[in-house]
């Protein structure tokens, strides 16, 4: 897989989550924040795990993020906005200082990297 609008997958997909998980805390009435980040957090990690490798990083990242919003939600009882800041804020680091460092986008035909 080539990159994604020349950047490493893992930033694109990391910051297109944290977006979602901000969109997603502001306002679904039929969701509540800390389960639309955790939702969105694991279905971002899968995505940067399929398009990465190797894919620990990815998974480690989906896993830290959805407890920390869940967390957040239904432990700490914050508000949907302090949700959708913890949760974006760690999907967002992971990929960048986390992910990024340690992974290569996958390419067609290519072995594992």
């Amino acid at each position: 897989m080539r990159p994604l609008l020349g950047r490493e997958p893992s930033l694109i997909i990391g910051f297109a989550g944290s977006c979602l998980t901000v969109l997603a805390a502001l306002g679904l009435p039929w969701l509540d924040a800390g389960a639309a980040a955790a939702i969105t957090a694991l279905v971002s990690a899968g995505i940067i795990a399929a398009t990465t490798r190797p894919i620990a990083p990815a998974l480690y990242t989906g896993i830290v993020t959805a407890a920390a919003a869940l967390g957040a939600q239904y432990g700490l009882h914050w508000s949907d906005q302090g949700v959708a800041a913890v949760s974006a804020t760690v999907l967002a680091g992971f990929a960048l200082f986390g992910i990024r460092p340690q992974v290569t986008p996958t390419s067609p035909g290519a072995g594992p990297v």
